[in-house]
């Protein structure tokens, strides 16, 4: 029997939300969690080989490998999301959907590209195309828990807890105030370490866009907060 929105994310879904599901076929066997600890982070050049074992085996019928496909990349996801969204539920929507159709398409993933960079386009081709719009509607506090670093400013003199946690609502606040196409290609480079050519991947566009989309982006920033950004983070690779 298909599982419903509900069995899916361990949650029950909330009104407006994404509520139902194609009834012909049965998602993977998987739950998205809050409270599932995350599974011990493999090496950079491990990564990969896990990510692509997994897809072999749930290609191969076993899908309980596709379950722990979500949990290795569900809270990353979901963060990158929220940052890009700025609604947890919308975030949440966005995640288990992609989830589910990059389980119903895995077989036409190319090996070309990571694993996580193709869910996450699957993840912001569902947000755009259901017009989510940006909104500053979450706390620094949501953004945080939700996974993912955090780029913070460096300076020369110590800072207190109560310093850092001002200067880390100042960044969250003026990132909330770029375009769209300034703030998508902020999170994916600053937060999510993506390359220039993974960008470009995700969100369609060529490396030149990614670049000049990305100038800007941190160009408004320093005139947001001046000193509070690292001069250090808009070196070229």
């Amino acid at each position: 029997m298909p599982a419903s929105s509900s069995d899916f994310a361990g949650n029950a879904r909330p009104a407006g939300g994404v509520s139902h599901y194609r009834q012909d076929i049965d998602p993977p066997p998987c739950r998205l969690s809050r409270t599932d600890p995350p599974s011990a982070a493999p090496t950079a050049s491990d990564d990969r080989a896990i990510d692509d074992r997994l897809i072999d085996r749930t290609l191969a019928g076993d899908s309980a490998a596709f379950g722990e496909l979500v949990r290795r990349h569900q809270d990353r996801l979901r963060g990158a999301l929220l940052r890009v969204t700025g609604s947890a539920e919308e975030a949440e929507d966005a995640a288990q959907e992609a989830f589910i159709q990059a389980y119903l398409k895995l077989s036409t993933f190319q090996r070309s590209a990571k694993f996580y960079t193709w869910l996450y386009r699957v993840a912001f081709n569902l947000a755009i195309s259901k017009n989510r719009k940006w909104r500053p509607r979450v706390s620094l506090t949501t953004v945080q828990d939700a996974g993912g670093p955090e780029p913070t400013a460096t300076t020369d003199s110590p800072e207190t807890p109560l310093h850092e946690t001002e200067r880390s609502e100042q960044l969250h606040a003026a990132i909330a105030e770029l375009a769209d196409d300034h703030r998508e290609v902020l999170v994916l480079r600053e937060f999510e370490d993506m390359d220039y050519q993974q960008i470009a991947e995700v969100l369609g566009v060529p490396v030149g866009t990614v670049r000049s989309r990305l100038f800007r982006a941190r160009a408004q920033l320093r005139d947001r907060l001046g000193p509070l950004i690292d001069d250090d983070s808009t070196a070229s690779e």
